[in-house]
């Protein structure tokens, strides 16, 4: 029986994408070849990448002025990637501190050139959104993280600034449409809310680059793999497909406009009942929360284990929370049905009744 998977990441996929996957592990599309054996050059994979960029370009209104890569590396790569390919020892770059992944960012950056702090919810323990701070003109790019996993929020507007951002998505890409002219990079872990852990879909502005005096290694030049189309190396093959796949389903199923409004309907229904609930309380701002991963914890500790337990007789996976964190985290992302969603709200209600 297939549990209701609330896990942060790697995270659920529609079950259409997991039988399609197994399916082409075995053999893709009757050519005789699972998808793990076939070359990386060949026709049919040419074919996957192409129409990955393709499905990301149409998804998320990507113009010919971005280029679309597929990489390795997951986001922690991309910490100091961006840094090295876009920021100068003597220029400076604003960062946004939002939580753990942000954190790490700032670390990075901070080895090739100048990094302002622009604002921090760390006084909180990052349980609200920044806002009302001032972004100077001369940074190079701000940096944001869009979602953060750990502790339950979301940027809902993007700061006011002509400079372009530098975006950290890695679990909420592709869940609400974007207004794609504000950004000058997006990167994004696939094993949130895209494919399977192994890939990291960035895009990039192409006039952004090329413009830092360093050298960069070759690998570690978006130049490389814009030249190559993702392939000047071995790419991430199954995990590519993978993503493809599940860009056909968000097709599919009318797009982020669409999914955005299902994301909403889970994340309201989740909400209210933690607001509503005695037993539980959220942990962050209310006009911060995210869609995708809510974070609560109960109004007492004796509540903890009869939760976790009736979660685990009900087949719900993963709403434990992290580790410095504490308490209980439910990640709904794309692929999540409401009705996953309805059963971990009745047992939050079930355990109300319980308590008394």
């Amino acid at each position: 029986m297939k549990k209701h998977n609330f896990s942060s990441g790697p995270a659920i996929l529609p079950q259409r994408v997991f039988e399609q996957a197994a399916q082409a592990c075995v053999e893709l599309d009757g050519i005789g070849l699972s998808i793990l054996e076939i070359s990386h050059r060949s026709p049919e994979f040419t074919a996957v990448l192409e129409e990955a960029e393709q499905l990301s370009r149409e998804l998320l209104g990507i113009s010919e002025d971005y280029a679309v890569l597929f990489l390795t590396g997951g986001a922690s790569s991309q910490f100091y990637m961006t840094a090295m390919n876009l920021l100068n020892n003597d220029q400076a770059a604003g960062y946004v501190d939002t939580g753990s992944w942000s954190a790490k960012a700032i670390k990075e950056a901070a080895l090739f050139g100048r990094v302002e702090v622009l604002a921090s919810s760390k006084n909180e323990n990052y349980t609200y959104i920044p806002k009302g701070y001032d972004i100077p003109s001369n940074l190079s790019y701000v940096h944001l993280t869009s979602n953060n996993t750990i502790y339950g929020t979301q940027f809902k507007e993007w700061p006011k600034t002509d400079i372009p951002f530098v975006c950290d998505m890695s679990s909420d890409i592709f869940s609400r449409p974007l207004p794609m002219d504000r950004f000058g990079l997006i990167y994004a872990g696939a094993q949130k809310n895209l494919g399977p852990a192994g890939l990291t879909l960035v895009i990039v502005r192409k006039d952004l680059l090329g413009k830092v005096d360093r050298t960069i290694p070759t690998m570690l030049d978006y130049r490389t793999h814009i030249k190559k189309s993702s392939a000047f190396n071995t790419p991430p093959v199954f995990p590519i497909y993978v993503a493809m796949l599940n860009m056909r389903w968000l097709k599919a199923n009318g797009g982020v406009s669409a999914l955005q409004t299902k994301n909403e309907q889970k994340a309201a229904l989740l909400y209210n009942e933690i607001d509503r609930n005695a037993c539980f309380t959220g942990t962050t701002a209310k006009e911060d929360r995210s869609t995708m991963n809510a974070t609560f914890i109960s109004t007492d500790a004796k509540y903890d284990a009869l939760f976790l337990e009736a979660c685990k007789k009900a087949d719900i996976s993963g709403i434990k929370g992290h580790r410095s964190v504490g308490g209980f985290r439910a990640s709904m992302y794309n692929a999540m049905d409401i009705s996953s969603v309805e059963v971990l709200v009745e047992v939050m209600k079930e355990l109300e009744r319980k308590a008394g």
